[in-house]
């Protein structure tokens, strides 16, 4: 075998590695944490399952007794009020310290998450709904401060990196777990 060929194959060697390891260090990075659990319920509310593995991520990090300076808890970050008047929907018991329970967290988030979509009938506005704030989204829209798309344009910088955030992780997920969705 020649020079070229050596490298060539040298080449196809590295190639072969990387398409083999990419992939399972971005799956360490983004891990899909409680996936059956997330998949359960994303698919109850009619959602893909890898938006709420990225709203996850970005709002805990799969940690599920995250708390928040303001009082947001557990894998979705739930405000208590905001898990009570899911739970008060969804007719199941509301307790704030069940916030920290990955199946009930996530079971809330979806079905709140999912409401924010209808609600504002997209997704861009919902997460900042989810983030700013339900009144906050229908102030900006109203006065025509926001135009629902562009990111730039949301008043709050929180809220907007949150957006960013999430939609960049909501198509990682979707490059690491194509078989998900």
């Amino acid at each position: 075998m020649g020079t070229l060929g050596r490298r060539l194959l040298l080449l196809a060697i590295i190639i072969a590695l990387l398409i083999y390891l990419l992939p399972r260090a971005g799956r360490i990075l983004y891990p899909f944490t409680y996936k059956e659990n997330i998949v359960e319920y994303a698919r109850v509310e009619n959602l893909d399952p890898l938006l709420i593995a990225a709203i996850t991520r970005v709002e805990s990090k799969f940690y599920p007794l995250a708390e928040s300076d303001q009082g947001a808890r557990g894998l979705m970050q739930l405000m208590p009020e905001t898990a009570e008047f899911a739970a008060d929907r969804l007719e199941i018991p509301f307790d704030p310290d069940r916030l920290f329970i990955p199946e009930y967290n996530l079971r809330l988030g979806s079905w709140y998450i999912a409401r924010l979509i209808d609600e504002f009938g997209e997704l861009i506005p919902a997460l900042a709904a989810y983030n700013g704030g339900r009144s906050h989204v229908h102030k900006w829209l109203d006065r025509g401060t926001w135009d629902g798309q562009t990111l730039e344009q949301i008043p709050f910088p929180e809220t907007r990196e949150f957006v960013r955030k999430v939609l960049i992780n909501y198509r990682i997920y979707h490059l690491l777990y194509p078989d998900v969705s």
